[in-house]
């Protein structure tokens, strides 16, 4: 090896040790500090969790179980060293621990037992620590840190996402991340998914952080922030980050006040940013409104009804990636132009294996009429629960509780805009959306302890003055 490529591999190797090591100094840091704070082994997991640090380094790092030695803290730490006044099972804890069950079941009986396996080694730790999540969720500072982890262990991914886009490193499948790996969050169309769920909750932050607090340097960085979340579905090309954004502006439409000034600035951005986008961009779009001249658009519809057939024959599911046995022929347009002469012929495609690409058809396909009726339940009482919550609290003027019903507005827009990317993806068990629903259960727990201490009805004054004091001392408990 000539010398001065033995030099650089060198120099190479001894950066990747110290980003090795400063990651796992964080990681020992956090750990230390969860002696005294057990809920920081909590958001240790969920940093470790969506970030996977494993997969960034390059040296020991990416040999320790991580996200193990952080669920089992955060599980042993809870149980032995945090405290537990507040914390309730519900309903629906109770439908994600019946679908755990019910996954496990499905998987002894699979149809392919080694990829199921492969898929339930994750999918059983993302349900159990949604299950367990809201249990430590009993304080306005925990659900606010919570959320703080979420937005910023993404917000780690989309920042480098948009400025590589910026720099002209996007296109469909073209786009790096911080790994060379397709899968979880950083498959293209989730990235994109989850960063627009998330941009509710970043201006939540904005007006009623406290970890933060408001100032014009949390604005400046939530704007910031935004133009990189929308640039994700840019970069990456991805289709269904395009319908995200459309879920983004009607749920944004629903909440604010001045609806024509919205409706008019959302006309002006968008219309300034056309001349910026790429060629592909519009050619990828445009396949939305034209499905069957698209291959991928085609394949879905040819999945989508083949797992109704099968699901006809075996009601209870077939189990993780029971997709594997599809096969199937449809017929695909072929545009052929030679100078100013275009021809459109027709020819049948075979294809076989082909995942779902949605969510309702994931559990469908391998959890049959029951688990697709657990998960539908599940996000539709999110959503109900979300409402009732902005309903209550809409009013409120105590600075203790005027955050909650902008945080329940907030996690309902983004859960409609996961569940609208969702319809397009299969990602019914992606873990940062497992997370959010963990969250709307803490908020919704919390919110019912508080106002199970609400005085009767009686003078005007000493109600209200007798309601805060109650609350502050359920929020100081």
């Amino acid at each position: 090896m000539p010398p001065i490529r033995h030099r650089a591999t060198q120099r190479q190797s001894r950066q990747n040790r110290v980003l090795d090591l400063f990651i796992l100094s964080f990681i020992d840091y956090v750990l230390v500090l969860g002696l005294r704070r057990p809920f920081l082994w909590v958001l240790l997991y969920v940093y470790i969790d969506i970030l996977a640090p494993h997969r960034i380094g390059y040296t020991l790092i990416t040999t320790l179980p991580l996200s193990l030695i952080a669920f089992a803290a955060a599980f042993g730490g809870w149980l032995a060293l945090d405290r537990k006044e507040g914390a309730r099972f519900t309903l629906r804890q109770g439908l994600m621990l019946a679908l755990l069950i019910y996954c496990w079941w499905s998987t002894g009986h699979a149809d392919f037992q080694e990829e199921a396996l492969h898929k339930w080694d994750w999918v059983w730790k993302a349900l159990l620590f949604a299950i367990f999540l809201p249990l430590t969720l009993t304080t306005r500072a925990r659900i606010e840190g919570l959320a703080l982890v979420l937005l910023l262990s993404v917000a780690t991914i989309v920042i480098g996402t948009g400025m590589k886009t910026i720099l002209g490193g996007g296109g469909y499948s073209n786009l790096k991340f911080f790994v060379n790996d397709n899968s979880g969050i950083y498959e293209s169309s989730t990235l994109a998914t989850v960063a627009i769920g998330l941009i509710p909750v970043l201006w939540w932050f904005v007006k009623h952080g406290t970890i933060f607090r408001p100032h014009w340097t949390v604005t400046a960085f939530a704007v910031a922030l935004t133009f990189a979340c929308l640039l994700v579905p840019v970069g990456t090309e991805a289709r269904t980050g395009l319908l995200c954004i459309a879920a983004l502006a009607v749920m944004t439409l629903r909440h604010t006040r001045r609806r024509l000034l919205f409706i008019a600035g959302a006309g002006v951005l968008g219309l300034t940013a056309l001349p910026f986008l790429p060629q592909t961009y519009y050619d990828r779009m445009a396949t939305i409104f034209a499905p069957s001249g698209d291959q991928s658009a085609s394949t879905r519809m040819a999945v989508w009804e083949w797992t109704l057939d099968y699901v006809a024959q075996k009601p209870l599911g077939g189990g993780f990636d029971a997709y594997r046995s599809n096969r199937f022929a449809y017929t695909m347009p072929v545009t052929k132009t030679e100078g100013n002469t275009t021809t459109v012929t027709y020819q049948e495609v075979e294809d076989k294996a082909r995942a779902y690409h949605s969510s309702v058809f994931e559990m469908l396909g391998e959890q049959g009429w029951p688990g697709l009726a657990l998960w539908l339940i599940l996000h539709a009482l999110g959503l109900w629960q979300m409402e009732r919550l902005q309903r209550r609290w809409k009013t409120a003027g105590d600075e203790a509780t005027r955050w909650i019903a902008p945080l329940a507005a907030a996690l309902q827009s983004g859960a409609v805009i996961y569940l609208g990317g969702a319809l397009f993806q299969g990602i019914a068990y992606q873990p940062v959306m497992v997370m959010l629903v963990g969250l709307q259960i803490g908020l919704h727990s919390y919110c019912l302890r508080i106002d199970s201490v609400r005085p009767a009805p009686g003078p005007r004054a000493s109600r209200k003055t007798a309601t805060s004091g109650t609350i502050q001392g359920a929020v100081a408990a």
